[in-house]
C-alpha cells in the first residue's frame, strides 16, 4: 500500500518547514485547483510562493492535485476509509505514527526519511498517532486519470437516507471501487458535490458498480 519512491528532500528543509506549522491547525491546504478539481493540476497558493513549502512540493516531479499539511493529535486516529484518488505521503514528523492497511492486515510506521512514498488509497486504510508529538503528514493528491470510454452512460449515487455514518459506508463501500474502476479505466468524469458523486461508467461495468452500493446509496 505504501511504497518508497526514488524521489526526496533535504531533512533539513523538513526541520525548517515544522516552524511554519501551527500547532492547532489540523488540515491545511498549501495550493489551489486550477482547474477540474480531480483532473486538473492544483497551483501553490500566493502564500506558500517562495516558501520551503514550495520547495518541497517541486521535489515531487507529477503533476498532482491538492497538497494538505494534515497534523494528527497524540493518542487519536482516523475512521477506516479508502480514497477515489491516490497520494502522496511525505512526513514531516513523527514519533509512533502509523499508517495501518486494513485490508491486508499490515501497519507501516513512519519515520522523517525525507522520502516520498506512493500510496494505494484503494485499500481501506486508517492512520494511528500512539506518540506523545503530533504526527505531521504532508498528502498529495495525485490526479484521477482521463480515460475515454468506448460505451459510456453517465450515472449518480445519490443517497436515500443520511445516517451519521454515511460518509463511512460511502468510502468502506464504494470508493475502493471507485479507485479500482479509475485505474482499469471504466469511468470517465468523476464529481463530487455537495454529498452527490457523479461520473460516466462503461455500460457493461454498471452491474459492478450496483454489486458493491449500500442499501443508504442509489444508482441513478
Amino acid at each position: 500500500m505504501l511504497q518508497p519512491t526514488d524521489h526526496n528532500v533535504n531533512i533539513n528543509l523538513l526541520k525548517d518547514a515544522l516552524l511554519g506549522i501551527g500547532s492547532d491547525q489540523f488540515k491545511v491546504s498549501l495550493n489551489s485547483p486550477s482547474g477540474d478539481f480531480f483532473y486538473d493540476p492544483w497551483v501553490i497558493k500566493s502564500e506558500f510562493k517562495n516558501t520551503v513549502w514550495e520547495d518541497i512540493l517541486k521535489s515531487l516531479p507529477y503533476q498532482h492535485g491538492e497538497a494538505r499539511i494534515i497534523t494528527l493529535k497524540p493518542g487519536t486516529s482516523y475512521w477506516c476509509h479508502a480514497d477515489a484518488d491516490d497520494r502522496w505521503h511525505l512526513n514531516i514528523q513523527s514519533e509512533f505514527g502509523v499508517i495501518c492497511d486494513i485490508d491486508h492486515n499490515v501497519m507501516y510506521q513512519l519515520s522523517t526519511d525525507g522520502i516520498w512514498y506512493n500510496m494505494d488509497a484503494g485499500r481501506r486504510h486508517t492512520a494511528a498517532n500512539f506518540g506523545s508529538i503530533d504526527r505531521i503528514q504532508l498528502v498529495v493528491r495525485q490526479l484521477l486519470r482521463k480515460n475515454t470510454l468506448v460505451d459510456p452512460v453517465p450515472v449518480k449515487i445519490i443517497t436515500q437516507t443520511k445516517p451519521v455514518d454515511f460518509r463511512y459506508q460511502f468510502d468502506n463501500s464504494i470508493s475502493p471501487w471507485l479507485n479500482t474502476a479509475n485505474k482499469q479505466g471504466i469511468i470517465s468524469h468523476f464529481k463530487f458535490v455537495n454529498d452527490e458523486v457523479a461520473f460516466n461508467i462503461e455500460r457493461d461495468s454498471v452491474e459492478s458498480l450496483n454489486a458493491v452500493v449500500p442499501t443508504i446509496f442509489k444508482v441513478i
